[in-house]
Protein backbone atom coordinates (compact mmCIF):
# COMPACT_ATOMS: atom_id res chain seq x y z
CA UNK A 1 0.00 0.00 0.00
CA UNK A 2 1.39 3.65 -0.90
CA UNK A 3 0.79 6.48 0.38
CA UNK A 4 0.43 8.27 -2.25
CA UNK A 5 -2.59 6.68 -3.97
CA UNK A 6 -4.91 8.08 -6.70
CA UNK A 7 -7.34 9.65 -4.47
CA UNK A 8 -4.45 11.04 -2.48
CA UNK A 9 -3.10 13.23 -5.55
CA UNK A 10 -7.01 14.01 -6.41
CA UNK A 11 -7.63 15.33 -2.89
CA UNK A 12 -4.46 17.17 -2.70
CA UNK A 13 -5.05 19.14 -6.05
CA UNK A 14 -8.31 20.04 -5.06
CA UNK A 15 -7.66 20.85 -1.54
CA UNK A 16 -4.69 23.10 -2.31
CA UNK A 17 -6.34 24.57 -5.79
CA UNK A 18 -9.17 25.85 -3.49
CA UNK A 19 -6.58 26.98 -0.60
CA UNK A 20 -4.57 28.78 -3.13
CA UNK A 21 -8.10 30.27 -4.43
CA UNK A 22 -8.67 31.60 -0.64
CA UNK A 23 -5.11 32.54 -0.51
CA UNK A 24 -5.25 34.72 -4.10
CA UNK A 25 -8.37 36.11 -2.68
CA UNK A 26 -6.65 37.45 0.58
CA UNK A 27 -3.52 38.73 -1.43
CA UNK A 28 -6.11 40.35 -4.10
CA UNK A 29 -7.95 42.02 -1.48
CA UNK A 30 -5.33 43.38 0.61
CA UNK A 31 -3.49 44.54 -2.30
CA UNK A 32 -7.50 46.90 -3.76
CA UNK A 33 -6.72 48.20 0.15
CA UNK A 34 -2.77 48.77 -0.46
CA UNK A 35 -3.91 50.51 -3.78
CA UNK A 36 -6.78 52.57 -2.13
CA UNK A 37 -4.59 53.54 0.63
CA UNK A 38 -6.75 52.22 3.12
CA UNK A 39 -5.24 52.58 6.65
CA UNK A 40 -6.10 53.63 10.32
CA UNK A 41 -4.27 54.53 13.80
CA UNK A 42 -4.32 50.35 14.55
CA UNK A 43 -3.48 49.18 11.28
CA UNK A 44 -1.32 51.52 9.09
CA UNK A 45 -0.57 50.89 5.54
CA UNK A 46 2.82 48.73 5.61
CA UNK A 47 0.82 46.40 7.18
CA UNK A 48 -1.56 45.92 4.90
CA UNK A 49 1.43 46.13 2.15
CA UNK A 50 3.26 43.40 3.81
CA UNK A 51 0.60 41.04 4.42
CA UNK A 52 0.03 41.63 0.85
CA UNK A 53 3.66 40.40 -0.32
CA UNK A 54 3.01 37.56 2.16
CA UNK A 55 -0.22 35.97 1.76
CA UNK A 56 0.95 36.52 -2.28
CA UNK A 57 3.75 34.02 -1.55
CA UNK A 58 2.21 31.49 0.67
CA UNK A 59 -0.46 31.30 -2.50
CA UNK A 60 1.89 30.74 -4.67
CA UNK A 61 3.35 28.01 -2.50
CA UNK A 62 -0.13 25.84 -3.05
CA UNK A 63 -0.66 26.74 -6.63
CA UNK A 64 2.59 25.25 -6.73
CA UNK A 65 0.97 21.96 -4.93
CA UNK A 66 -2.08 22.11 -7.16
CA UNK A 67 -0.33 22.74 -10.26
CA UNK A 68 1.80 19.49 -9.25
CA UNK A 69 -0.72 16.96 -8.05
CA UNK A 70 -3.05 17.65 -10.91
CA UNK A 71 0.02 16.84 -13.26
CA UNK A 72 0.67 14.22 -10.92
CA UNK A 73 -2.55 12.65 -10.65
CA UNK A 74 -3.86 9.72 -13.01
CA UNK A 75 -7.14 9.88 -13.04
CA UNK A 76 -7.45 12.51 -15.60
CA UNK A 77 -4.48 13.21 -17.72
CA UNK A 78 -3.65 16.37 -17.60
CA UNK A 79 0.42 17.10 -19.25
CA UNK A 80 2.31 19.76 -17.72
CA UNK A 81 2.00 21.56 -21.53
CA UNK A 82 -1.62 21.81 -20.64
CA UNK A 83 -1.21 23.43 -17.46
CA UNK A 84 0.70 26.73 -18.99
CA UNK A 85 -1.08 26.73 -22.67
CA UNK A 86 -5.06 27.44 -22.52
CA UNK A 87 -7.45 25.05 -24.29
CA UNK A 88 -5.68 22.47 -25.70
CA UNK A 89 -6.09 19.91 -23.36
CA UNK A 90 -9.05 17.00 -23.57
CA UNK A 91 -10.38 17.58 -19.83
CA UNK A 92 -12.91 20.23 -19.17
CA UNK A 93 -10.82 22.20 -22.14
CA UNK A 94 -12.57 25.94 -21.31
CA UNK A 95 -12.14 25.77 -17.54
CA UNK A 96 -9.27 23.89 -17.63
CA UNK A 97 -8.09 26.79 -20.33
CA UNK A 98 -8.85 29.43 -17.71
CA UNK A 99 -6.53 27.30 -14.74
CA UNK A 100 -4.03 28.05 -17.25
CA UNK A 101 -4.76 31.96 -18.28
CA UNK A 102 -5.26 32.68 -14.64
CA UNK A 103 -1.58 30.66 -13.77
CA UNK A 104 -0.29 32.49 -16.65
CA UNK A 105 -1.13 35.86 -15.79
CA UNK A 106 -0.38 35.04 -12.19
CA UNK A 107 3.29 33.85 -13.07
CA UNK A 108 3.59 37.77 -15.14
CA UNK A 109 2.76 38.96 -12.31
CA UNK A 110 5.50 37.08 -9.98
CA UNK A 111 7.90 37.77 -12.40
CA UNK A 112 7.49 41.50 -12.42
CA UNK A 113 7.08 41.51 -8.34
CA UNK A 114 10.38 40.09 -9.04
CA UNK A 115 11.94 42.91 -10.91
CA UNK A 116 9.62 46.16 -9.59
CA UNK A 117 12.93 47.34 -8.70
CA UNK A 118 14.68 46.80 -11.83
CA UNK A 119 11.91 48.51 -13.81
CA UNK A 120 9.63 51.54 -14.70
CA UNK A 121 7.03 51.93 -11.90
CA UNK A 122 4.70 52.75 -14.52
CA UNK A 123 5.06 49.66 -16.59
CA UNK A 124 4.63 47.43 -13.11
CA UNK A 125 2.25 48.96 -12.41
CA UNK A 126 0.53 48.51 -15.90
CA UNK A 127 1.37 44.75 -15.40
CA UNK A 128 0.35 44.23 -12.41
CA UNK A 129 -3.26 45.17 -13.45
CA UNK A 130 -3.38 41.71 -14.58
CA UNK A 131 -4.64 40.68 -11.05
CA UNK A 132 -7.98 42.21 -11.89
CA UNK A 133 -7.80 39.80 -14.62
CA UNK A 134 -6.21 36.56 -13.49
CA UNK A 135 -8.41 36.88 -9.60
CA UNK A 136 -12.11 36.37 -11.97
CA UNK A 137 -10.42 34.11 -13.79
CA UNK A 138 -9.52 31.75 -11.31
CA UNK A 139 -12.81 31.68 -9.37
CA UNK A 140 -14.35 31.01 -13.06
CA UNK A 141 -12.38 27.84 -13.28
CA UNK A 142 -12.60 26.94 -9.80
CA UNK A 143 -16.29 26.91 -10.06
CA UNK A 144 -16.13 25.38 -13.63
CA UNK A 145 -13.78 22.12 -12.15
CA UNK A 146 -13.60 22.31 -8.59
CA UNK A 147 -17.08 23.05 -7.06
CA UNK A 148 -19.08 20.00 -6.74
CA UNK A 149 -19.21 20.74 -2.86
CA UNK A 150 -21.32 22.81 -1.21
CA UNK A 151 -18.46 23.66 0.89
CA UNK A 152 -16.65 24.92 -1.80
CA UNK A 153 -19.29 27.37 -3.25
CA UNK A 154 -19.58 28.59 0.40
CA UNK A 155 -15.79 29.43 0.16
CA UNK A 156 -16.00 30.72 -3.32
CA UNK A 157 -19.05 32.59 -2.21
CA UNK A 158 -17.37 34.23 0.48
CA UNK A 159 -14.23 34.75 -1.62
CA UNK A 160 -16.08 36.97 -3.72
CA UNK A 161 -17.75 38.82 -1.51
CA UNK A 162 -14.17 39.76 0.05
CA UNK A 163 -13.45 40.97 -3.25
CA UNK A 164 -16.51 43.41 -3.68
CA UNK A 165 -16.32 44.78 -0.59
CA UNK A 166 -12.47 45.50 -0.88
CA UNK A 167 -13.41 46.72 -4.12
CA UNK A 168 -15.99 48.98 -3.07
CA UNK A 169 -13.69 50.56 -0.38
CA UNK A 170 -10.78 51.06 -3.25
CA UNK A 171 -13.76 53.04 -5.59
CA UNK A 172 -14.45 54.81 -2.67
CA UNK A 173 -10.90 56.39 -2.23
CA UNK A 174 -10.66 57.04 -5.97
CA UNK A 175 -13.99 58.81 -5.20
CA UNK A 176 -12.18 60.56 -2.79
CA UNK A 177 -8.71 61.46 -3.99
CA UNK A 178 -11.18 63.18 -7.11
CA UNK A 179 -13.15 65.49 -4.98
Amino acid sequence: MTFLGESTYWYLARGSGLVSLVLFTAAFSLGLLTAGRVSSRFWPRFVTESLHRNVSMASLIFLAIHVGTIVLDTYVSIGVLEIFVPFIGTYSPLYLGLGAIALDFILVLVLTGVLRTRMPYRAWRLIHWAAYISWPVAVIHTIGIGSDQLWSLITIGASVALVLGCGSLRVASLRRRSL
